[in-house]
C-alpha cells in the first residue's frame, strides 16, 4: 500500500471535486503518449483482488499490480512513491474511493500523468432507484454489508468510476480494466472474472457519493482500456510458468515491454488480441472511445528502448543479478531454458543459470566496463535456448468424473510429445472435457471453453475412442505450438518488415503489419488498423517483404486453418518435372539485402482466400541460413498438379516444425561457444531469425 500506510488507513471518502452530468467517455489522448512523455508528476492508482468473503477465489490479480507496477517503474519513469497499490482486503469500496480521491484527485495537476488498474470480479446490478434495467458494477472486497432486512452491496458503479477519472484536472488519464460484467450460465476452461448479475441494493454512501459527482464540472478526457469489447465475451486469467495473471493485464504489458512504435492504440491492441487468441482466449480487448479512427499517434522518447525484461536486484558479488522477464512473450517463457543469454544496454552479456514464474537470476558473462552494472537497466533478448523435447499438454476438465479422467489419462499416454495435467493445477494447452449440451459427448477445447473444429466425438462414444481419433489434430496442435516458440518480433535483430495486403486494381490494402522493433526507425510504422483484422471471402492476398538487413534471409511460412489444419506457403521450382503423380520440389525463398519481395511471386500463382467463414493464423519465419531441413521434409510430401497453390495443406506438420527449428539451430554462430548448453536443446541467435504473427478473420 505505502503512501504512508496511505495515511494511516484513511476511512472516509474525502472531499468531492468538481463535475457535472454522467457522459460516456471521449478519446482526447493516447496510451503512449500518456505513459512516455515528459510530465511534472506521474501517478498510479493499482488495485487487486484475489480474495473475496463467501465467493470463489481469483488467482491472478495481484500479479496483474505487480505485472503493471514493474512496467510503470522500469519502462516509463514512475517512482515507487508514486504509486498507490491496495489489495485483497485493503480494496474495499470506501478505500479505492478515499484513495483516488486522496492519491490521485488532490495531487495530480495539469499535464500530470495518471494511470489507474483494476484487477478483480465485475457484475450486473438491478438498482431500485434507476430506470436503468442493469448497471456495471466493480465488485470490492467488502462484498456486502450487514443488513437485517435486505441485501446491500458495497459494489463500485462503473458509472462512478467513469465519473472519477473525468473528475481529474489533467486530460493524462489512463485506466485499464481488467474485469468483465456479463456472467454465463456455463463456462468451460480459464477461470473467468464475472459474478452473475443480481437484484441488490447499493449502500446509501455508494448513491449519495454519485449524486455528488454528478453536480460537479469535468474537466479530463481518459483512455480506458477495457478486457473485453462484447458481453458475450469474458476477462479471464490463465496459468502460466509458476504463477496466474489476467490474460488482459498480462497480454498488454508484455506487448509495453517490447515494444515502442509510433502506432495508433488499435494496432497495439491487435498485438495484444493476438496473443489472447494464443492464450486460448477469443476475448477482444477494447479502448472506449466515440471516435470511429482516433488521431493518436505521438511518438515515444528515444531513450525509452524495446526489452524482454529488468535488473531488479544485484547479489553482493557484483557478478549474479536477479531478473524481471515481463517482456517475454507467454508461450516463449514457460520453455526459456537455462543458459540463454541476454544483453545490457551496454555491452555485458547475462547468461541465464535459473528462472521461477517471471524472476530469473543470471550472471554476467562478459564484464567490459568496472561499475556499470546498476538495478534499473533494461535486458534485451539475445539467445534463446529451447528444450527439444517440447510436449503438447492436455489439462482433464474438472467436470469429467474419476473413471473418465483415468480413461483419458491412459488414452493420452499413447501418443508420444503428449501429457495432461489436471485443468487448474498446471499450465496446459488444450482442454478435453464434456460438451455442454444434451445429449453430451467428450471434445477437445481451447482453455477458453471453444472447442476445436473436428474434435468432438458421437454421442455415447467412449473416452478412449474419442482420445484415439484426435492423433491427427493432436500432432498439427503440437506443430504450431513449436512454431509459435520462434515469435521475437520484439528482439531480433534483422532489419526486416512484412505487410499482409489484399490486392485490389488500385492499390494493395494494408490489412496488418509486423517489423522487427530494434531494427526500423518507429515512424515507419504503420498508423491504422483494428483490433480484429477482417478478410472477405474471394480476396486475393500477398505478403509484401523487406528486408534492410545487410545480408540476405530466407523465408518459411507456415500456419493453421480454422478447423485447424496446417499450411505452408509452397514456392515451386519451375524446371522440374511435373507429373500427375508427383510435384516438382520446393524451392528456396530468399530475398537480398534491400529488396522487396512480394509472395506469391507473381499474378500466374495467385493466392485467393477461399470461403467458408475462418480464423487463420500464420507464421512468417526468416533465417539467415538456408532451410534446408525444412524443404526436405517438405519435399517428402507428394501433391498432385491440381494441389500447387501458393498456400497448400501441410500433411507432415510435426516433422515440418522440428526441422524447422533444427535449421534456426543451425544458422546460429554461436553454437561452438555455448558447449555447457544440453545437447537436448536448440540455440536459436537473435542475430540470425526473426518470427512474425499474423491472424487475421475470414469473413
Amino acid at each position: 500500500m505505502k503512501r504512508r500506510t496511505f495515511l494511516h488507513r484513511i476511512g472516509s471518502i474525502l472531499a468531492v471535486l468538481g463535475l457535472t452530468e454522467a457522459e460516456w467517455l471521449t478519446l482526447g489522448n493516447r496510451y503512449y503518449q500518456a505513459l512516455a512523455e515528459p510530465s511534472p508528476r506521474k501517478l498510479a492508482l493499482l488495485i487487486g483482488i484475489n480474495q473475496y468473503p463467501k465467493i470463489p477465489d481469483l488467482s491472478g490479480c495481484l500479479t496483474d499490480v505487480e505485472l503493471q507496477k514493474e512496467l510503470l517503474i522500469h519502462r516509463f519513469g514512475f517512482l515507487g512513491s508514486d504509486i498507490l497499490t491496495l489489495t485483497e482486503e485493503e480494496a474495499s469500496r470506501e478505500f479505492i474511493e478515499a484513495a483516488f480521491l486522496d492519491h490521485l484527485g488532490k495531487q495530480a495537476k495539469p499535464d500530470d500523468l495518471v494511470v489507474f488498474h483494476f484487477s478483480g470480479y465485475g457484475s450486473r446490478v438491478k438498482l431500485e432507484t434507476s430506470p436503468e434495467p442493469m448497471q456495471n458494477v466493480l465488485v470490492a472486497a467488502n462484498v456486502s454489508k450487514k443488513s437485517q432486512d435486505e441485501k446491500i452491496v458495497n459494489y463500485i458503479l462503473e458509472e462512478t468510476l467513469l465519473l472519477l477519472l473525468r473528475s481529474l484536472p489533467t486530460d493524462r488519464v489512463t485506466a485499464v480494466l481488467d474485469t468483465s460484467f456479463y456472467a454465463h450460465s456455463t463456462v468451460l476452461g480459464l477461470k473467468i472474472r464475472t459474478l452473475e448479475e443480481s437484484v441488490a441494493k447499493l449502500a446509501a454512501e455508494e448513491l449519495d457519493f454519485l449524486k455528488q459527482l454528478k453536480t460537479q464540472n469535468l474537466s479530463s478526457t481518459p483512455i480506458v482500456l477495457a478486457a473485453t469489447s462484447n458481453p458475450k465475451q469474458s476477462a479471464r486469467e490463465g496459468l502460466f510458468s509458476g504463477f496466474s495473471a489476467g490474460l488482459f493485464t498480462y497480454a498488454l504489458t508484455q506487448y509495453l515491454w517490447e515494444f515502442t512504435p509510433a502506432t495508433t492504440i488499435q494496432v497495439a491492441l491487435s498485438h495484444v488480441e493476438n496473443s489472447l487468441s494464443k492464450l486460448g482466449s477469443k476475448q477482444q480487448p477494447a479502448l472506449l472511445s466515440n471516435e470511429k479512427n482516433p488521431d493518436v499517434t505521438s511518438l515515444l522518447p528515444d531513450r525509452i528502448i524495446g526489452a524482454q525484461g529488468v535488473v531488479s536486484a544485484i547479489e553482493e558479488d557484483g557478478k549474479t543479478v536477479h531478473l524481471w522477464l515481463a517482456g517475454l512473450a507467454p508461450q516463449v517463457l514457460l520453455y526459456y531454458g537455462v543458459n540463454s543469454r541476454f544483453t545490457l544496454e551496454t555491452t555485458e552479456q547475462l547468461v541465464l543459470r535459473s528462472r521461477t514464474g517471471l524472476t530469473a537470476k543470471a550472471q554476467i558473462y562478459k564484464i567490459e566496463g568496472a561499475n556499470s552494472l546498476q538495478v534499473g537497466q533494461l535486458v534485451q533478448e539475445a539467445v534463446r535456448v529451447l528444450p527439444r523435447n517440447i510436449n503438447l499438454t492436455i489439462a482433464l476438465d474438472n467436470g469429467l468424473e474419476r473413471i473418465e479422467r483415468v480413461d483419458a489419462t491412459s488414452a493420452f499416454a499413447g501418443f508420444s510429445h503428449v501429457s495432461t495435467v489436471v485443468a487448474g493445477e498446471k499450465p496446459a494447452d488444450y482442454l478435453f472435457a464434456k460438451q455442454q449440451e444434451i445429449p453430451s459427448h467428450y471434445g477437445l477445447f481451447s482453455l477458453g471453453g471453444e472447442l476445436i473444429p473436428n474434435t468432438n466425438g458421437e454421442v455415447g462414444e467412449a473416452v478412449k475412442l474419442t482420445v484415439q481419433k484426435l492423433a491427427p489434430k493432436l500432432s498439427t496442435l503440437l506443430a504450431a505450438k513449436l512454431w509459435r516458440l520462434t515469435e521475437n518480433q520484439g528482439s531480433s535483430r534483422l532489419a526486416l518488415k512484412a505487410t499482409l495486403e489484399i490486392i485490389s486494381e488500385i492499390s494493395p490494402r494494408v490489412v496488418m503489419q509486423r517489423q522487427t522493433a530494434r531494427t526500423f526507425k518507429t515512424e515507419t510504422s504503420i498508423k491504422k488498423s483494428l483490433p480484429t483484422p477482417v478478410v472477405p471471402v474471394g480476396s486475393r492476398m500477398q505478403y509484401r517483404v523487406e528486408n534492410q538487413s545487410d545480408s540476405s534471409v530466407y523465408l518459411i511460412l507456415l500456419g493453421l486453418h480454422n478447423n485447424h489444419t496446417a499450411i505452408a506457403f509452397s514456392s515451386w521450382d519451375p524446371q522440374e518435372p511435373n507429373t500427375a503423380d508427383t510435384k516438382p520440389l520446393l524451392k528456396q525463398v530468399v530475398i537480398a539485402p534491400a529488396e522487396t519481395l512480394t509472395l506469391p511471386h507473381n499474378a500466374a500463382c495467385e493466392w485467393v482466400i477461399s470461403g467458408p467463414a475462418s480464423e487463420c493464423e500464420q507464421q512468417l519465419i526468416f533465417s539467415t541460413a538456408p532451410f534446408s531441413a525444412t524443404l526436405a521434409a517438405l519435399n517428402t510430401t507428394k501433391y498432385s498438379t491440381a494441389e500447387e497453390q501458393p498456400i497448400s495443406p501441410l500433411l507432415n506438420p510435426l516433422d515440418i516444425a522440428q526441422a524447422l527449428l533444427q535449421d534456426l539451430h543451425n544458422a546460429s554462430a554461436l553454437k561452438t561457444e555455448m558447449n555447457g548448453t544440453a545437447a537436448d536443446s536448440y540455440i536459436l541467435d537473435v542475430n540470425n531469425w526473426a518470427s512474425f504473427s499474423f491472424s487475421f478473420q475470414v469473413v
